[in-house]
C-alpha cells in the first residue's frame, strides 16, 4: 500500500478555512496576519499547494492556535478508516522529515570545518 499526504493535505486546508471562518476572517485578512499572500492562502485552502514550518507557523499564530491542530482531523466527523489513513500518512511524514534532516545534519557534518 503506497502512503500519501493527501489525507494530511485535504485535513490541512479544511482546517485552515474552518478555523479562519470561525474568527470571522477573510482571505485576505489572514494572509496579512499570516504574513503570507492571499494567493497563497487561497492555494492552501484549495488543496493546490503545501507549505514549509514557518509558514505553519506563521498561520497557526495567526489563527491563535497550535500547528498541530492544523493538521489532526476534527475528531466529530472523521470515521475510523479516514482517521487512520490521516495517522499512517502523519507518520510517514515524520519519517519523512526525520531522513531529510538526518541527511542535512549529516552533510553539514561533511562540509564544515570545526577545527
Amino acid at each position: 500500500m503506497k502512503l500519501t499526504a493527501e489525507p494530511i493535505r485535504n485535513t490541512f486546508a479544511k482546517n485552515v478555512k474552518e478555523y479562519r471562518s470561525v474568527l470571522k476572517y477573510s482571505q485576505e485578512i489572514l494572509a496579512e496576519k499570516a504574513k503570507l499572500s492571499v494567493q497563497t492562502i487561497k492555494d492552501i485552502e484549495g488543496c493546490r499547494r503545501w507549505i514549509s514550518d514557518s509558514s505553519l507557523t506563521k498561520l497557526a499564530k495567526a489563527l491563535n492556535i497550535s500547528e498541530y491542530q492544523l493538521l489532526l482531523p476534527e475528531k466529530q466527523n472523521v470515521d475510523k478508516k479516514h482517521k487512520k489513513s490521516v495517522e499512517k500518512s502523519l507518520l510517514f511524514l515524520k519519517e519523512r522529515l526525520k531522513g531529510i534532516i538526518d541527511d542535512q545534519i549529516e552533510i553539514t557534518i561533511n562540509t564544515s570545518d570545526f577545527s
